[in-house]
C-alpha cells in the first residue's frame, strides 16, 4: 500500500486501504456514519465495503440517482433532509463512495451542514481517484455551470482501493484517463513519455500510474490549497472541457466528464501553439495521442454558440480578460490571459 501526505490528510492507495479505513474509524470514533452512493455503487461497491468495514454496517445509507445532472442543489436539499431527519451530529461522518459526482457533491454538503461535519472519500472511479477526490475541491452544477457553487474543504482521509475499478467499463476507465494525460502535460514530461507507451485500459488504471498521478496533484495542492496561481494549471483543457460539457449536457447528448476535457486539451493545446506556448511537436504529440484513444466530439452551431457562452462564465477569467491555464513546454505551465475570442473559435473550427 502507498500512502501519500497531503495538507491534512492522508491518501491510502492499494489493497491495504480497507485495512487504513478500519484504522482511521477505530481512533475517531464517530456518533454516526453515513454513506453516500448512487445507485451504481450501491449495488457494486457497497458490499465490498460493507464486508472488509464491519464497523460501518450501521451506517444510514443516502443513495442518490447517479448523473452530472443531478449534482445539484436540489439534490444537497435532500441529502441536508437526511441529515436532518436522521439526526446527525457535529460528531458525524459522511462516507463519499463513489465517482466524481459523489465526492464532489457530499463533500459540499459535509463542509456546509452545522458548519461543517468530517467526510472521507472512497473514489471507486479512475476519474474520482486520480482527481475528484484529491485536493478538497467540492461543489454543485448551477444553472448549467459546471461546480459554480462550492467550497473548499479537504476530507479526513481517502481510501483508494483498485477492487472497485473492476466494475467499470472501458468507457468510465478512458474517462479517467484523460486527468492523467492533464497532469502528465502540466507537471511532469517524462510522465508523459511513459503514458505514451501505454496502450490498453489495463495500463491506464495501474495502480503505479493511479499513484504517480496522485502524487503529482497532490504536490500541486500543498502548494496552493486555495488556487491562487499554480493550482490553476490543473484546469489545462477545462476552460474549453468544461464549458462543452455544459453545453452537451444541456443539449441532453451523451458525454462524460474525460471525454469532454480530452477534447478541451486537444483544443487548448492549439490555442497554445498559436501563442508559442508549445512547439508545432508537442501540438501534434497531444492531438495524436489523444485522438488515438478517444473518439471527436461533434460539435454543432448550437452547441458552439452555448460552449461559447459558459465558457465566459469560468472561474479563472479576471474581469473581461478570458483566461486560460496553459503548457509552457510539455510539463510545465502558465496562466495566460486575454486570449482572444477568435482563437479560440479558430481552435474549436481546427478541432
Amino acid at each position: 500500500m502507498s500512502v501519500i501526505k497531503s495538507t491534512s490528510y492522508s491518501i491510502s492507495i492499494g489493497d491495504n486501504s480497507f485495512t487504513a479505513l478500519n484504522t482511521f474509524l477505530e481512533k475517531h470514533s464517530y456518533n454516526y456514519y453515513f454513506i453516500i452512493c448512487d445507485e451504481h455503487t450501491f449495488e457494486h461497491c457497497l458490499p465490498t465495503l460493507l464486508f472488509h468495514s464491519p464497523l460501518l454496517n450501521e451506517a444510514e445509507i443516502i443513495e442518490l440517482e447517479s448523473g452530472e445532472d443531478k449534482k445539484t442543489l436540489d439534490t444537497c436539499l435532500q441529502v441536508w433532509g437526511a441529515l436532518t431527519d436522521t439526526g446527525a451530529d457535529k460528531k458525524s461522518l459522511i462516507i463519499n463512495l463513489g465517482g466524481g459526482v459523489i465526492s464532489d457533491l457530499g463533500g459540499f454538503v459535509a463542509s456546509t451542514y452545522k458548519r461543517g461535519i468530517d467526510c472521507i472519500n472512497i473514489p471507486t472511479t479512475l476519474l474520482s481517484m486520480v482527481d475528484a477526490s484529491v485536493g478538497g475541491k467540492t461543489g454543485v452544477d448551477f444553472e448549467g455551470i459546471k461546480n459554480h457553487i462550492g467550497t473548499t474543504s479537504e476530507p479526513k482521509g481517502i481510501f483508494i482501493n483498485p477492487v472497485f475499478l473492476e466494475t467499470l467499463s472501458e468507457r468510465h476507465i478512458k474517462n479517467g484517463y484523460a486527468e492523467i494525460i492533464k497532469i502528465a502535460l502540466i507537471a511532469d514530461i517524462d510522465f508523459w513519455k511513459d503514458l505514451k507507451k501505454l496502450k490498453t485500459v489495463a495500463d491506464f488504471s495501474s495502480e503505479n500510474i493511479i499513484t504517480k498521478a496522485i502524487a503529482l496533484k497532490n504536490t500541486i495542492v500543498k502548494k496552493d490549497l486555495h488556487e491562487h496561481n499554480l493550482r490553476k494549471s490543473l484546469n489545462f483543457g477545462h476552460t474549453i472541457g468544461h464549458a462543452l460539457e455544459s453545453a452537451l449536457i444541456q443539449q441532453n447528448k451523451d458525454i462524460l466528464h474525460g471525454e469532454a476535457i480530452a477534447a478541451g486539451i486537444i483544443m487548448e493545446a492549439t490555442i497554445a501553439y498559436s501563442l508559442k506556448r508549445i512547439s508545432a511537436k508537442e501540438q501534434k504529440d497531444i492531438t495524436d495521442y489523444i485522438s488515438s484513444i478517444y473518439k471527436p466530439v461533434k460539435i454543432s452551431k448550437e452547441t458552439e454558440t452555448l460552449l461559447l457562452k459558459y465558457i465566459l462564465h469560468d472561474k479563472k477569467n479576471e474581469g473581461d480578460d478570458l483566461c486560460f491555464a496553459l503548457p509552457k513546454g510539455i510539463g510545465n505551465y502558465e496562466l495566460y490571459c486575454g486570449v482572444r475570442l477568435d482563437l479560440i473559435k479558430k481552435a474549436i473550427h481546427d478541432y
